[in-house]
């Protein structure tokens, strides 16, 4: 579990504001067809945990991947003349880079050891995956949390990968702020906040990027007045796209 706590600011009135973030216990292998909300209700009875109506649940891609049987057999992998030549470059297998071409939107980047892509084997709809996944916690929880599919992202100029999300359902994946008063009463113009990205990221430091098996987090005191809105509303339109 980890506290995220804010002290008191100087400003009379305010008050201190905390977040919490719960790794639910034993949530194990993922098989294809598993029934995630059920074994996430079945963690969070182990847990001793009730879910509240403003919770977040932050569910790691790769375990909605395993569910629902996006997987490829290497062996069964035909490869395409493009993809042996880019696999010279890479310097990988070509049967990967044929499924990196297969899953993929568009190469970005190739060199040695690098092939940076949109998307590999990601779930084929993750706001879906989301959605169908807060249904069923509603069904089996008497509660409809909002949820969060996270990947891990790198990010160019900077070192790192960090949490981003690729599936919400309710939950606004956007805070649009433009119009607010700032700290000192001036309207906000241009600010928009990446508010399921934020809720991926926070919940990406318990469930970590190597053998720490906690897939899914739940995230308290994320409430906000605001739509729901599915991840794509996080996905910048072309014409402002300026690194394409």
């Amino acid at each position: 579990m980890l506290h995220l706590a804010e002290p008191a600011a100087e400003f009379a009135g305010d008050t201190a504001a905390e977040l919490r973030l719960i790794a639910l216990p034993g949530v194990g292998h993922i098989d294809s067809g598993a029934d995630l909300a059920a074994l996430t209700a079945a963690a969070l009875r182990r847990g001793g945990i009730v879910l509240h109506a403003d919770d977040v649940l932050v569910f790691a891609q790769k375990i909605i991947s395993k569910a629902e049987g996006r997987r490829i057999d290497l062996a069964t992998v035909t490869v395409s003349a493009r993809a042996r030549k880019l696999a010279l470059t890479v310097q990988k297998d070509p049967r990967l880079v044929e499924l990196v071409l297969c899953e993929s939107r568009r190469i970005v980047r190739a060199a040695k050891d690098v092939l940076i892509v949109e998307h590999l084997l990601l779930p084929e709809d993750p706001d879906a995956s989301a959605a169908r996944l807060r249904n069923r916690l509603q069904a089996l929880t008497g509660c409809a949390p909002g949820v969060v599919v996270s990947d891990s992202f790198g990010r160019p100029w900077r070192v790192g990968t960090v949490g981003v999300a690729i599936g919400c359902a309710g939950f606004p994946a956007t805070l649009d702020l433009k119009g607010a008063a700032d700290l000192y009463g001036r309207p906000l113009r241009i600010t928009v906040v990446g508010h399921a990205d934020e809720a991926a990221s926070a919940a990406s430091l318990l469930m970590g990027q190597a053998a720490e098996a906690r897939p899914v987090i739940l995230v308290r005191g994320l409430a906000a007045c605001a739509p729901h809105q599915p991840a794509a509303a996080l996905m910048r339109p072309p014409a402002q796209d300026l690194f394409r």
